[in-house]
């Protein structure tokens, strides 16, 4: 059977959500602010919480009504057929989205919604399951806003950007997902090096290791969601996780990354570990970075240099990061001419700092501080026609690219 299917993500990456949605032979029926709407059966849940680099959550929807009361959101919700979907005798738990004026206790809303989930299955089964705010097994998720009612499962579960290999997360680490929508945002192939000082935790390098390799991000997880409900098919899931293994590529990936902590690297070796991929860490300070020979960039890739420096915000002295930026800056007119360099912050004052001229400047969000992921075409000798930014015209006639960009 085929449903309505929500995928959430943080904001200005939906873009590049619905991309992935696409590769997976999925439509993709509306790109909203924070998510992407398609449609599809439970096995294709799977295929999405297995594949998607950007995503946060899968959400199957069950059922949408017009709720003016909460009786009425009580009665919306005990005609789904729950005893098809979870356990008797497992658990539930139920989290939401509320904003009507119909009801002024979100904990409140979420009760009722609970009772009528359990209520039905009690009537059905003779017994109902347990319930609370552990999320680690059946979740359902309450959409009311105004009179717009919808209810979900949760096929994920926790968030999809919780791959489960980062051991040690370091201080203010870039959250997966968005490490993978940065990646995908750049000019980097495969087949040419990735270099990212200043690497933290290794999060960046440890998803480009990953899309190089073409390793499904759900594999490494334990649990999702899905694997809870009723209809889930253990079978069907192993041959997906199976077929996943196969299409993993062997080519040789040069992915560098260092930091001058020798106690931050060791944490970011562990996490590579876990994740189980080989990327080179090391020791050192961003200043000594040198770059790896290799091809020039051409118009389907380039060499990558990408920096995450602290924005001076909630890390960091800003008088003292003026300097570091200047240095990157340097860095990058002195030994990576001929790569496409890029540095994602939170701070566009210190961005100036760097003095030189960005290619693009792409919008994202860290939690809830707007960042910018600056591109600097590096060039070797006189300017190549590499890099360019091709536009396209989106239904508002605004043009796009990766990411939003902005001037």
């Amino acid at each position: 059977m085929t449903y309505p299917i929500l995928i959430t993500c943080p904001r200005e990456i939906p873009p590049i959500l619905a991309r992935e949605v696409e590769a997976l032979g999925l439509p993709v029926q509306n790109v909203l602010p924070a998510a992407v709407e398609t449609s599809g059966t439970l096995d294709d849940c799977m295929r999405l919480n297995l594949w998607l680099r950007t995503a946060h959550r899968v959400l199957l929807r069950l059922g949408s009504w017009s709720a003016r009361s909460a009786d009425e959101m009580y009665e919306a919700v005990t005609s789904l057929p729950w005893h098809e979907w979870i356990a008797a005798d497992g658990y539930v738990s139920v989290v939401s989205s509320i904003n009507t004026s119909q009801i002024d206790n979100t904990m409140y809303a979420n009760m009722r919604c609970k009772d009528a989930i359990v209520d039905q299955i009690r009537a059905k089964k003779g017994m109902r399951p347990s319930s609370g705010p552990d999320t680690s097994q059946s979740v359902v998720f309450l959409y009311w806003h105004d009179d717009v009612l919808m209810v979900y499962v949760d096929t994920s579960g926790q968030p999809l950007s919780d791959r489960g290999y980062r051991m040690h997360p370091a201080k203010a680490p870039m959250r997966e997902t968005l490490a993978a929508a940065v990646i995908l945002s750049t000019r980097w192939s495969s087949e040419y090096p990735f270099v990212n000082p200043m690497c933290g935790s290794g999060t960046l390098g440890i998803e480009a290791a990953m899309i190089g390799a073409n390793i499904a991000p759900g594999s490494i997880r334990r649990n999702m969601g899905l694997l809870h409900l009723l209809p889930f098919e253990a079978r069907g899931w192993q041959r997906l996780r199976s077929d996943a293994r196969a299409a993993e590529r062997t080519a040789r990936l040069e992915i560098h990354c260092s930091d001058f902590d020798p106690r931050v690297i060791r944490q970011a070796r562990e996490n590579a570990r876990a994740a189980g991929v080989t990327v080179s860490i090391a020791v050192r300070d961003f200043r000594e970075v040198t770059r790896v020979e290799t091809a020039a960039s051409t118009e389907e890739g380039s060499p990558v240099i990408i920096l995450n420096p602290e924005f001076g915000l909630r890390l960091g002295d800003e008088r003292v990061l003026r300097g570091v930026y200047r240095d990157i800056g340097d860095l990058f007119k002195q030994r990576f001419k001929g790569c496409t360099g890029y540095v994602f912050t939170g701070n566009f004052a210190l961005a100036k700092e760097i003095g030189l001229r960005s290619s693009r400047r792409m919008t994202f969000w860290s939690a809830d501080l707007e960042c910018r992921l600056l591109e600097f075409e590096l060039y070797e000798g006189t300017k190549k026609a590499y890099g360019q930014v091709t536009s396209t015209q989106t239904t508002d006639g605004h043009p796009t690219s990766s990411a939003q960009e902005n001037s």
